[in-house]
């Protein structure tokens, strides 16, 4: 009925390794952060046979940020992963709700009996928010400060310079070659400052001087 929702299925560990597509059993699923997925779909990768067969009827998390395929990769067991392995998990997480249809939730270390998220779950979220907030802010400041052009060469070194496209960032400015250092990083790398205009995020002013971000 309209606004009506069945309450997920919950399966343990032990139900989901019979969904590995072999002959006889039920089904093909997967698991994601707990989640569990119909990957019938996709049974020509998942099913036996099929370059990702070790993912089925299990929940892999950790395989599909580290790429690792061994017994000690594919475990649910995420703990000291990178923002960037982090951020993929998210992204792959994304990629299963939108093509694999979800079937219920695995019984574990991110869901309870009762299907409520674990504290595991709940840590593992928070991480990924950062990650996502800090990739936010890369993006900006990439914009804000986009990478240099460089070259090397033995009879003159390495040559910096910026463009329009410098850093893969088109604009409508080039800018010119600065070093920026960053706060607790050591050393420093070369990007483009925005030479004229208000300072980034400014309105024209008369009180900014036109000097984009140099200052």
């Amino acid at each position: 009925r309209r606004g009506f929702e069945p309450r997920a299925r919950l399966l343990s560990a032990a139900e989901l390794r019979r969904y590995r597509g072999a002959p006889g059993e039920p089904g093909l699923y997967l698991a994601l952060l707990g989640r569990v997925f119909d990957v019938e779909r996709g049974r020509k990768h998942y099913g036996p046979g099929g370059a990702y067969r070790s993912l089925a009827g299990r929940d892999a998390t950790r395989a599909f940020a580290s790429g690792d395929f061994t017994p000690a990769g594919l475990v649910d067991n995420v703990s000291g992963l990178s923002p960037p392995e982090l951020l993929s998990i998210h992204s792959w997480l994304s990629f299963y709700s939108d093509n694999y249809e979800p079937v219920g939730k695995l019984v574990g270390r991110f869901y309870d009996e009762n299907g409520a998220p674990t504290e595991a779950l709940r840590e593992v979220e928070a991480a990924i928010e950062e990650a996502l907030k800090f990739q936010a802010e890369s993006e900006q400041r990439k914009e804000q400060f986009p990478p240099c052009n460089s070259e090397w060469s033995s009879a003159k070194g390495t040559r910096f310079w910026c463009s329009t496209q410098s850093g893969g960032v088109q604009r409508g400015w080039a800018g010119v070659p600065r070093k920026l250092y960053r706060p607790g990083s050591q050393g420093s790398h070369c990007v483009c400052v925005r030479s004229t205009g208000p300072p980034w995020g400014q309105p024209h002013s008369s009180q900014h001087s036109n000097r984009g971000d140099l200052d």
